[in-house]
């Protein structure tokens, strides 16, 4: 294949040690990886969407090939308009595959021309989600080990910021 442009779309609330594994995993199988932050108008977030922007920029600044954009509506109107033919989805479980199976071919059906390839999740990532990493440090535990260390100053600033 040549000019393969992909998108790994996502909350990124925060981004995770996971999530930066599937990023540096496909920006080597890819000519192109747009990272796309969702605004989640539909979820409760921690950070804003200017924040979680900020964040992954500032995580991936040493991947070139990579770039990091927002979007609003359906991923698959995002990719057909980023010219995008591959979306990357990382998969950490049975119960995510099933879930990631049944979004896959309905936004092929929505963008025919984008195809979705699962990766999985590296074994000592299995276990990160980002809500994970939120409700552990609002309870006062360590996540230093599941986000970069600029994410975490990051979360700890936002978590003062909340508790006064």
């Amino acid at each position: 294949m040549s000019n393969v442009v992909a998108l790994y779309p996502g909350t990124f609330d925060p981004l995770t040690l996971g999530h930066e594994d599937i990023v540096r995993r496909s920006a080597k199988l890819v000519d192109k990886l747009i990272i796309s932050v969702a605004a989640a108008h539909h979820k409760k977030t921690l950070f804003s969407l200017d924040e979680r922007l900020e964040m992954t920029r500032e995580t991936l600044k040493d991947c070139p090939n990579v770039m990091v954009e927002s979007f609003t509506g359906l991923v698959s109107e995002f990719a057909v308009s980023r010219g995008v033919n591959v979306m990357i989805r990382g998969v950490r479980s049975m119960t995510d595959f099933d879930y990631e199976f049944q979004l896959a071919g309905m936004n092929h059906r929505l963008a025919p021309g984008v195809d979705t390839i699962f990766l999985n999740t590296s074994d000592v990532f299995q276990c990160i989600s980002s809500t994970l990493v939120r409700e552990i440090a609002s309870l006062g535990g360590d996540i230093a080990q599941f986000v970069s260390p600029h994410i975490h100053h990051q979360i700890m600033k936002k978590l003062q910021k909340i508790s006064g």
